[in-house]
């Protein structure tokens, strides 16, 4: 049960006050809350992802003036990730206010990397729809950008493409593959370890909360060993 003290705890949270609080509710509002209403929250983290990416994308462009066009868009891709919104959402509490069914809260829903990171882009929007663009921006200039140096060579491109075109360089066009090798955790908070394969030698290793994250953990990984080599 969403309370009125839950939701102005929330916004106490978050830094921003609602005009409408019904937007910040809708916002919260997975779709095993309520099935086949049309209720949830998935069209509203569909606005908020596209908010987000403008933010990201502003902030690139400011920061980086001599990026092109498509190390900025591997850039932002490396950036708005479920890692990075997930710990967002984990930093402001998100998950102690969401509305799940009853079967999605007891198998560890509040804690799913996928339902707390969709789940924020949905109080992106919410914020966008109450307040317009420019609170939504200070809001994710607070809780996103901070976790990201976005000062660091690294996100000029991602480990994966950094790794793969030393490779082609080095091997006249050989691919880096990558395979799973570990699971473990809840269902809620499970952990992929991910290796880095060329030629059935393992180049790197890493984990993350997603196959993707740690598939670049691995890619920085081989990176860090060549790079010493």
């Amino acid at each position: 049960m969403l309370t009125k003290e839950h939701l102005t705890e929330l916004q106490n949270r978050i830094g921003y006050t609602f005009i409408k609080p019904e937007f910040l509710k809708r916002a919260l509002m997975h779709s095993s809350y309520v099935p086949g209403i049309g209720g949830d929250n998935e069209r509203m983290e569909f606005l908020g992802d596209a908010v987000l990416e403008l933010c990201v994308s502003e902030e690139l462009f400011s920061r980086f003036p001599n990026m092109q066009e498509g190390q900025l868009t591997k850039s932002r891709a490396s950036i708005v990730c479920e890692d990075a919104l997930f710990r967002a959402a984990k930093g402001v509490g998100l998950g102690e206010y969401l509305l799940l069914g009853r079967g999605e809260d007891a198998s560890g829903g509040r804690q799913k990397p996928s339902i707390l990171s969709d789940a924020f882009e949905a109080v992106i929007a919410a914020i966008y729809l109450d307040g317009g663009f420019t609170p939504a921006r200070t809001f994710i200039h607070r809780f996103v950008l901070p976790l990201l140096d976005l000062s660091a060579p690294v996100f000029e491109k991602d480990h994966k493409t950094r790794l793969q075109e030393l490779i082609h360089a080095k091997t006249h066009g050989k691919q880096v593959t990558y395979r799973m090798v570990g699971e473990s955790g809840p269902d809620h908070a499970k952990t992929f370890t991910m290796q880095a394969v060329l030629d059935g030698e393992v180049l790197g290793e890493g984990t993350g909360h997603s196959k993707q994250s740690a598939g670049q953990a691995a890619a920085e990984d081989a990176l860090n060993r060549l790079e010493t080599k």
